[in-house]
């Protein structure tokens, strides 16, 4: 199968300056493109995000997926969390956040995946846009109106999550798919990323620096001399080549939830 979508990426981590443990994991290898922050303490959140990972990085090579393989990497990463947590590696916990390759009549597609607060963010035609929506405590309270984004910036709970993989949470995650355009550039990134370098910064980097690999440098090192207070990753993927033969949306609504539907995403979600 030719794949409706082509890309070139580039990802980069570190651990911060006050962390022995860099407890995020990435994978950026077509046609899946996710970061994990683990969670847990006595190296559970790493031993998490790695099984998480893991799990997923088995359909590397593939040409697209669809979205019962994202649901299904999920549950079994899920188990896999849990069973950490029951072996006496403390209670094990990660975020999940990302893109992969999907396809619609032979069309190139992003499917997003989020659950907790690690973020995707897509670059198009200049303009910043956050896909994904934290579950965090403080995203909650900006969507009532009870927190400004400005307060939530130095609130105290802007670190607790209200959704993960493990941890004791059973909450699902949350799904976008929508088409790829040629020159798309989509980032994902875990908090330590988000809580040390504003947005603007971010545009302006992922439109000014057109190397992936680069642009994932120059993030993660800005993260760094802003303060490093966690483990940073990210990972720049650009959409090279994408299919242009027309086709229409061929999945019932019985195949995508609310969720899965091209939609805009929430604003907010400022830490």
């Amino acid at each position: 199968m030719r794949p409706g979508l082509i890309v070139s990426t580039g990802s980069a981590t570190h651990p911060g300056l006050r962390r022995a443990l860099n407890e995020d994991a990435h994978l950026a290898s077509a046609p899946v493109f996710l970061v994990a922050d683990g969670m847990g303490g006595h190296e559970a959140g790493e031993r998490a995000s790695a099984a998480v990972i893991a799990e997923f990085a088995r359909y590397i090579g593939r040409p697209a997926l669809a979205l019962d393989d994202v649901r299904h990497a999920l549950s079994v990463s899920r188990t896999s969390v849990e069973d950490l947590s029951t072996s006496g590696n403390g209670r094990a916990g990660t975020t999940l956040s990302g893109v992969v390759i999907a396809s619609v009549d032979g069309m190139g597609y992003w499917l997003a995946v989020n659950i907790g607060d690690s973020r995707t963010y897509r670059l198009a035609d200049g303009e910043l846009e956050q896909i994904s929506v934290d579950h965090s405590v403080v995203q909650e309270l900006i969507e009532s109106g009870e927190l400004s984004v400005e307060d939530a910036l130095s609130d105290r709970r802007r670190n607790i999550i209200t959704r993960a993989i493990g941890a004791s949470s059973t909450g699902d995650a949350d799904y976008w798919m929508f088409p790829a355009e040629l020159g798309d550039r989509m980032l994902v990134c875990s908090d330590g990323l988000t809580s040390e370098v504003p947005d603007s910064r971010i545009r302006e980097v992922l439109a000014s620096e057109s190397d992936p690999q680069k642009a994932a440098d120059t993030l993660t090192a800005d993260a760094v001399s802003a303060g490093g207070r966690d483990n940073i990753t990210v990972i720049v993927v650009d959409a090279v080549s994408v299919a242009s033969r027309p086709g229409t949306l061929t999945a019932t609504d019985d195949d995508l939830d609310a969720d899965t539907r091209p939609r805009e995403a929430t604003a907010g979600g400022v830490r």
